[in-house]
């Protein structure tokens, strides 16, 4: 079995991104290149967000107790030159409920470090 960090290596990403190109042929066919590059990124982006859930999903407890604990992952990636891509997945999903956003520790930690590694616009 897989670790949930194998299924975010090169090869895992890139056979999902591929896969998916190859579901959407007729679309990406018919697309400029601009368009083609937008569309790859967000299925990258997408196939980020599924191969983190699995791999949350690998890592929880198989008891039968629940959803088990609460997870953040926040994957970073080179985007070119200077930047870096940044992906955040949440298991189970934050839900909001009166004007507050609840989430476990381990969602709150992560929402703290993505806070501090992009300013709010206030700050720009």
């Amino acid at each position: 079995m897989f670790s949930p960090d194998e299924l975010l290596a090169d090869a895992p990403l890139g056979a999902a991104v591929d896969a998916l190109a190859e579901r959407n042929r007729h679309h990406l066919e018919q697309m400029t290149d601009a368009e083609q590059r937008d569309a790859i990124q967000h299925w990258r982006e997408l196939a980020v967000t599924v191969l983190s859930a699995a791999g949350a999903a690998l890592g929880s407890d198989e008891d039968g107790a629940g959803p088990g604990p609460g997870r953040a992952v926040i994957v970073l990636e080179d985007a070119g030159e200077d930047k870096v891509t940044v992906h955040a997945s949440f298991f189970p999903q934050p839900e909001e409920h009166g004007g507050e956003l609840l989430v476990t520790p381990a969602q709150a930690a992560a929402f703290e470090l993505l806070n501090a590694i992009e300013p709010d616009e206030d700050d720009l």
